[in-house]
């Protein structure tokens, strides 16, 4: 059976909680996540728990924020003027809005309103979580070359622009 190495199309069923136990993400209702191994596709933890597994394997995993989605940083946290956005009134505490920024788009969580300012939070939604994931390998392949060549899988649908 293929092994789950750089470079394969790996298809994955998994359950995502937290340190409660709640689930945060799962594939159950849905297709398994399919990723290119190897290509920074998923997060480092994830990833470093799959290696060498085959088809069928399960994997039960627990990945620090270190190699999850980092740390909380304070410094991601903005608060800024209610005026900057179109229409205030549809913003509301756990949105999430896209930001331009000098690096491209950024999504944020709104944290915070008042009238002076609206508190928005750039960390990953997970950043400082400790994450617990079972996974079951449902399918691993090789990657066509240019799959490879994109560092991602080319699903159905998938277009480049």
């Amino acid at each position: 059976m293929t092994k789950v190495s750089d470079g394969k199309a790996v298809h994955i069923d998994y359950t995502l909680k937290d340190d409660n136990g709640t689930v945060l993400d799962t594939t159950e209702e849905r297709e398994p996540l399919a990723y290119l191994h190897g290509a920074n596709n998923i997060i480092p933890g994830l990833e470093d728990a799959l290696e060498d597994k085959v088809e069928g394997d399960t994997v039960s995993v627990t990945i620090a924020p270190e190699d999850a989605y980092g740390p909380r940083n304070d410094e991601l946290i903005l608060n800024v003027d209610p005026g900057d956005f179109p229409d205030v009134s549809q913003v509301q505490l756990g949105t999430r809005v896209q930001l331009q920024t000098n690096n491209g788009v950024r999504l944020a969580t709104v944290t915070g309103i008042t009238d002076e300012a609206v508190t928005l939070d750039l960390n990953h939604p997970l950043a400082g979580k400790t994450l617990h994931f079972d996974v079951e390998v449902t399918d691993v392949q090789e990657a066509s070359e240019e799959e490879v060549e994109h560092g991602h899988l080319h699903t159905e649908g998938h277009q480049h622009h």
